[in-house]
């Protein structure tokens, strides 16, 4: 059938952005679990947090509800099963019994973006920890005044090294790895910052999505927000009616 496709396309029967969309379906019809590759978790709750390195995109990082982060090597397999199916065991794991683990949930597990040196986790336990993957021990760790949800870190940063956190209180905070200390809040939102997001173009952009219902962004080197997405005013409670301009008051 997808040689039909084909051929009606060769034909110019089927225009390029159907062809495409044609193609699309097809791969993702086609998906399904490998049966060559087994991720082994030793996590007992539910998976938060999954990143892949930006630098070798080579070694998985997650975080898990039971407090747990672990790393896999997803290049070479730990063992083989049966002699084709490749098991990738966690390479590195802190839990609760370690002495500096996490006591609650793990929401966010981020690597450091230029260096599988270091990882920071973010958890319920109001603390978001600097990791050495090396040493598997916390080289710094951050107070949070609540439960941190999130926490992320600019991909293309040359000049900082911060880390921004979005937590029950209302405020989005940066931490400084370079110097140990809070250097930014930014305040705006009215209730918990579930999400963050830092700019693919600008080191200095950040985002932030609230329980508010806005999205606020952020250039850090300024006071306030710039812009929010809030178009229908969603953190006031339920939208105001539409009114038809149309309609004759008379």
């Amino acid at each position: 059938m997808w040689w039909e496709e084909v051929r009606r396309r060769e034909r110019g029967e089927l225009r390029p952005r159907r062809f495409e969309a044609l193609a699309r379906s097809r791969r993702a019809a086609s998906l399904a679990l490998s049966n060559r590759k087994e991720i082994a978790t030793p996590h007992l709750g539910a998976v938060n947090s999954l990143q892949v390195d930006l630098t070798e995109g080579r070694y998985l990082l997650s975080g898990a509800s039971d407090g747990s982060a672990a790393v896999f090597d997803l290049k070479d397999a730990t063992e083989y099963e049966a002699g084709f199916i490749a098991k990738h065991r966690s390479i590195l794991l802190v839990d609760r019994q370690h002495q500096h683990g996490h006591k609650f949930t793990v929401s966010k597990a981020i690597w450091y973006p230029v260096d599988t040196g270091l990882f920071v986790t973010a958890s319920f336990d109001n603390y978001v920890k600097v990791w050495d993957t090396n040493s598997s021990q916390v080289v710094m760790d951050f107070k949070m005044p609540g439960k941190v949800y999130s926490a992320a870190m600019s991909p293309i940063a040359t000049t900082h090294m911060l880390i921004a956190t979005g937590s029950a209180d209302v405020q989005v905070r940066l931490c400084d790895i370079a110097s140990g200390a809070f250097t930014h809040t930014l305040s705006g939102h009215l209730d918990g910052i579930m999400s963050l997001e830092w700019s693919t173009s600008s080191e200095w952009i950040l985002m932030s999505g609230g329980c508010d219902g806005a999205i606020r962004f952020w250039d850090i080197r300024r006071a306030g927000c710039f812009l929010v997405l809030d178009q229908l005013r969603s953190q006031l409670g339920r939208r105001p009616p539409i009114i038809d301009s149309t309609t004759d008051n008379g």
